[in-house]
């Protein structure tokens, strides 16, 4: 749970460390979701070219219009950096999709991955709501007077 903007909010997160074994399980979890955060390690090459793979997964299963905030973690591991900020700046900014680095192992960044997402999400739900209630608006204005049907008859 986090306050957002004066509002409580609260996350459901569900982890599966990009293992192959929740791939099938995942499917059902992107259905319910409104924002999915995807997470590669900066000292992995591997782990940042499956990023694709896995938005691929979101595409089809995950509602449209879903949050997504691509996370490069352990950003601490400077030395070890195999795949660099410019080159993953360029990816998500492709898709449109924010990109944040952050270390687990610090703490850096981590909270604000999270506000991000559920900023996003606020800011798309407020604007989703705003049309439907935008579309159910009845506006009563000054008509034409109507006119008595006669009555007896169905015809």
């Amino acid at each position: 749970t986090i306050e957002l903007e004066g509002k409580t909010v609260k996350l459901q997160i569900w982890d599966t460390a990009g293992q192959e074994r929740f791939r099938t399980i995942t499917s059902s979890y992107y259905r319910g979701a409104h924002g999915i955060i995807v997470v590669y390690d900066v000292t992995d090459a591997d782990s940042f070219n499956n990023v694709k793979q896995w938005l691929q997964e979101i595409d089809r299963y995950a509602a449209e219009g879903v949050n997504k905030l691509l996370v490069g973690n352990k950003s601490d591991l400077i030395d070890k950096k195999a795949v660099e900020t410019d080159q993953a700046k360029e990816f998500a900014d492709g898709l449109n999709i924010p990109l944040l680095e952050t270390s687990a192992k610090d703490a850096t960044n981590v909270e604000q991955a999270f506000l991000t997402m559920a900023k996003q999400i606020k800011d798309r739900m407020g604007s989703t709501m705003q049309q439907q209630q935008a579309k159910s608006t009845v506006r009563v204005g000054q008509g034409a007077a109507v006119q008595p049907q006669p009555s007896g008859g169905c015809c």
